[in-house]
């Protein structure tokens, strides 16, 4: 992949993923690959005002796994609100100030 690679290269996301990215700081593929989809995610959700739908997080997912968020949907959808909450309740420890989303 050329360093820069635009967001909307990927399977799944498109220009309102893209902006969601940019908005918490995740501008290119690298960005994405460095922090993973889920870090992406909870990125996304303490950048905006209200939380995104779950499908972001199965797109992302996709999108770094060159699938479809349909699939990821159907694959991993326990793994990964059972990760999602482990990571927002360890968030919510290490940081006890911050207001939870």
């Amino acid at each position: 992949m050329p360093p820069g690679q635009p967001l909307r290269t990927l399977k799944n996301l498109g220009p309102c993923s893209e902006a969601l990215l940019s908005a918490a700081g995740i501008d290119t593929v690298e960005d994405l690959k460095a922090v993973g989809a889920m870090g992406a995610y909870l990125r996304v959700i303490h950048t905006q005002a209200g939380a995104p739908s779950l499908n972001l997080l199965y797109a992302l997912v996709g999108a770094l796994e060159n699938t479809t968020w349909q699939k990821v949907a159907r694959r991993d959808k326990t793994r990964l609100l059972l990760e999602l909450e482990d990571r927002q309740t360890l968030d919510a420890l290490t940081n006890p100030n911050k207001p939870q989303r």
